[in-house]
């Protein structure tokens, strides 16, 4: 997969997004509002197919904002943990970008969405390059599979510690949840030795498929994805804690590959209601990143049928609109 240089034309001083969030009031008195209106929303169903998960209360609601100056508005079940599943490989993500640099990482991974879902083999097949994003399954394992490190825990040392950063708190994997992904996630031990088989895994693919299976079940709250979220809205710089969790030049590569395939299928759409980079996960974790604002967590482990939380797509949108944070909206000048 071979790319022309790209010109380096961009201006000496590059602007930043956006603006600021609103008045600590207005944000504050906007999230209740959110939080009351979808809380009794009634739609989707918790995941099942991985038996940990199963048990999750449908109720279950957090939202957080984390803004870029370290204000924190946070409601219902924010502090509540749960598996940080497919939000998972945002970070590793970003991650390997800092060890391998954007363009390194764009040439063993792609950047292009495959409209197809998350688990999809087919996406291998049609693709010549076979792994088209770090955001599905097939790439993501291929992502995990370059993570420094030789054995299985010192790539996991190495996520976790990168996570860690971003969340500004260390995080722990849940063993329960890592114990039933490993006893059902025969589908990915098959998609990293296809992988294999074409040149595009990076190490062993056992050991990478139960690195992916290990970073899946790290532990976070919606407050932690807030943050992890302002840290790329910060331009890599964690707003709790001051830390540099990733140069900020690889933060607008990052959030590019977001917005377009974070909720695989639905990106498109998801990037029409909400005109932000998101990633959903499979235990009802959304993670969503408006530059130079702030980040938005939400929990809610009843999902759509891409895998995507209902109502944390519904109070996305609300507050996307109402928080003025769309990246597409504009006014005419005067």
């Amino acid at each position: 997969m071979d790319h022309d240089p790209v010109p380096d034309d961009r201006p000496e001083t590059e602007r930043v997004s956006t603006g600021v969030l609103p008045p600590d009031t207005d944000v504050r008195a906007l999230v209740t509002a959110g939080y009351e209106r979808y809380l009794h929303l009634n739609e989707g169903a918790v995941a099942d197919y991985i038996p940990a998960l199963a048990a999750a209360s449908p109720d279950a609601f957090g939202v957080c904002v984390a803004g870029v100056q370290g204000r924190l508005f946070s409601i219902g079940d924010s502090d509540q943990e749960f598996a940080i599943e497919s939000i998972s490989k945002l970070f590793v993500f970003a991650l390997v970008c800092q060890a391998l640099g954007h363009e390194e990482a764009r040439r063993r991974l792609g950047v292009n969405s495959t409209g197809l879902p998350f688990n999809s083999v087919m996406a291998i097949e049609l693709n010549d390059d076979r792994t088209m994003n770090p955001l599905v399954n097939a790439g993501a394992m291929a992502t995990t599979s370059l993570v420094p490190g030789t054995t299985a825990d010192e790539k996991f040392e190495s996520i976790v510690a990168a996570m860690s950063r971003f969340a500004g708190r260390r995080l722990v994997m849940d063993d329960d949840v890592y114990a039933s992904e490993t006893a059902t996630n025969d589908r990915n031990r098959g998609i990293a030795h296809l992988l294999d088989g074409y040149g595009r895994m990076y190490c062993d693919p056992d050991l990478a498929t139960d690195v992916y299976t290990r970073q899946c079940s790290v532990r976070v709250s919606a407050r932690d994805l807030a943050v992890m979220g302002a840290t790329l809205a910060n331009g890599g710089v964690n707003p709790m804690t001051g830390e540099q969790a990733i140069d900020t030049r690889y933060c607008k590569r990052v959030l590019a590959v977001l917005a377009t395939a974070g909720l695989y299928e639905h990106s498109g759409q998801w990037l029409y209601d909400v005109g932000l980079p998101g990633k959903s996960g499979v235990a009802g974790g959304i993670v969503t990143v408006s530059p130079g604002k702030g980040g938005l967590g939400t929990f809610s482990p009843p999902l759509d049928a891409a895998g995507n939380s209902v109502r944390g797509q519904r109070i996305t949108r609300y507050l996307s609109e109402a928080l003025g944070l769309n990246l597409f909206t504009s006014a005419p000048t005067a």
